[in-house]
């Protein structure tokens, strides 16, 4: 007689301990999620600061550059005369008031002239005034 084939059993695909270390890394990964979302938040924060800390360092050298200009007495001087019309001895010293509203009033009162005739109106005028008949 021949034997008979019997299949053995086959085990499941997931062990007790297979389970239990995929639960352990879950648990983990759940764990770990918060404080590294924290710390991304707080490395974006970081960057933020130092942007603005680069801005801040670049006003100050801005302003510390103007604050050099006026140890120059020429700039000074210069800016004496734009900012308090400041002038020397011996200048007169010459004030232009701009009035929009004046220039506008001026500009409705003066109405624009007639524009020219164009130069080829005139010609066509002028040969049909020659070939026009003499009234006798």
């Amino acid at each position: 007689m021949a034997a008979k084939r019997t299949d053995a059993p086959r085990p499941s695909a997931l062990t007790g301990r297979a389970t239990i270390l995929i639960a352990v890394f879950v648990a983990l990964a759940l764990a770990y999620t918060y404080p590294l979302r924290v710390y991304l938040e707080q490395e974006s924060k970081i960057a933020a600061m130092e942007r603005e800390n680069d801005d801040k360092r670049a006003d100050i050298a801005a302003t510390a550059k103007e604050l050099d200009k006026w140890d120059d007495p020429e700039y000074v001087r210069i800016q004496a005369r734009e900012k308090f019309y400041y002038v020397r001895p011996g200048e007169t010293p010459l004030l232009v008031y701009y009035d929009a509203e004046g220039a506008a009033r001026e500009a409705e009162q003066n109405a624009p002239a007639a524009a020219p005739d164009r130069w080829y109106d005139t010609l066509w005028s002028s040969v049909q005034a020659a070939n026009a008949e003499p009234a006798n």
